[in-house]
């Protein structure tokens, strides 16, 4: 059914911007978390997405893509900040503390973009209810 095609993929552009946020949301929350069942600082997260293709080759002729999809999310790698705070219960021997390398204003720059990229396919299946509607009352006249 090409006609709802459209809504489809804005659907998981809508679960795949949902679910980044949710990613953001925790890295922001344990941006001070020296202790994760890893062991170690938390690590930042981060979706990994991909377009969904038709899996025939008539389909991909049909539709170019159906959509997005998270198909990893990507653990920070990178070494943690030290801060010194020897009094911290975490601090190693020389007084410093392993911190997530986390910046929160770049991630409320991510989490700005990934509302936007969610505000625009709000706007889509808006829009795409719209003619849906208009050409149900054309059809009706």
């Amino acid at each position: 059914m090409p006609a709802f095609s459209a809504m489809d993929i804005s659907a998981t552009g809508l679960s795949a911007e949902r679910f980044r946020m949710e990613l953001i949301a925790q890295n922001l929350a344990n941006m001070n978390t020296t202790r994760s069942p890893e062991g170690g600082p938390y690590r930042r997260r981060e979706a990994v997405f991909s377009s969904v293709q038709g899996g025939v080759f008539r389909d991909r002729l049909d539709q170019a893509s159906r959509g997005v999809a998270v198909v990893d999310v990507v653990v920070d790698k990178s070494a943690p900040k030290l801060i010194y705070n020897p009094n911290h219960p975490d601090a190693g021997p020389d007084g410093y503390v392993k911190m997530p390398n986390i910046n929160p204003v770049s991630e409320m720059v991510n989490m700005m973009a990934a509302s936007r990229a969610y505000e625009a396919n709000v706007a889509a299946v808006a829009n795409f209810k719209q003619m849906i509607d208009r050409a149900i009352a054309i059809g009706q006249v």
